[in-house]
């Protein structure tokens, strides 16, 4: 017969077995779940287009998570890491980049990491829109062709380069004073302009960048993702990297 003390052991049993659970699970979710950015030198850029904007090559779901959870975590990491050190706040984060050694060694750590994903994401958010993509325009193309050998080759050159990048990275486009272009790759949250490189343009592979709508299919995500690339905003930049003021 099942009494009443029996059905209690066999509740508490349950519940102690599924808290054993919760608490051996792995915490996948800590930074997707990152809590609103505090108040702090630094702040979440506004994006000029919905999260839905750029479907379907890049889906809604990953845009609002990337940007509301993922890099808002950035900017939490920044703040906090500022609320004791306020040298953080009297520099835009190029600036802090460019000169990680010249910061306090406690917060070297912080600005590497949450600055430059700060920093790849404020970037990476600029550069794409809704109705985008196509052939690139401008200075631009005639850049491309000049020191990347044409965009057809810079397509397969850059695509290539996301796929070598092991675990986590981007690849960037950086640009001198002189206009000129390279390929260049990093790991992590790393930034070009940890080694004083301006940024024209960067891809996110990090797998939170396609994961949910390309599962591990990188190679795809690359692709679909020049249907997105704001070639009028990479001119913008391209002329602000010229002429000496580009930040991120």
């Amino acid at each position: 017969m099942i009494t009443t003390n029996s059905l209690s052991r066999r509740s508490l049993l349950g519940i102690g077995t599924a808290a054993i659970a919760v608490a051996a699970a792995p915490k996948v979710w800590a930074q997707a779940t990152a809590p609103a950015a505090p108040s702090g030198p630094f702040s979440l850029p506004k994006r000029a287009y919905e999260a839905a904007a750029l479907e379907p090559h890049i889906d809604a779901t990953t845009m609002d998570i990337h940007y509301s959870r993922h890099h808002a975590a950035f900017v939490t990491g920044l703040n906090n890491a500022a609320k004791d050190h306020g040298v953080l706040a009297t520099k835009p984060i190029n600036e802090l980049l460019g000169d990680i050694t010249a910061l306090p060694e406690a917060v070297r750590v912080a600005v590497r990491n949450a600055g430059g994903g700060h920093a790849n994401h404020s970037m990476f958010w600029e550069i794409m829109g809704p109705g985008a993509g196509g052939a690139p325009t401008g200075d631009v193309a005639a850049a491309i062709t000049k020191d990347l050998g044409g965009f057809d080759k810079f397509k397969t050159d850059f695509e290539a380069a996301g796929l070598r990048v092991f675990g986590s990275g981007w690849v960037f486009v950086t640009v001198d004073k002189a206009g000129k272009l390279a390929l260049l790759s990093k790991p992590n949250q790393d930034s070009p302009l940890m080694d004083k490189h301006m940024v024209l343009m960067g891809n996110d592979v990090w797998e939170h960048a396609y994961y949910l709508k390309y599962q591990n299919r990188r190679a795809d995500y690359l692709k679909g993702w020049w249907n997105v690339v704001n070639w009028a905003k990479v001119n913008e930049r391209y002329a602000a990297a010229k002429a000496g003021k580009l930040t991120v």
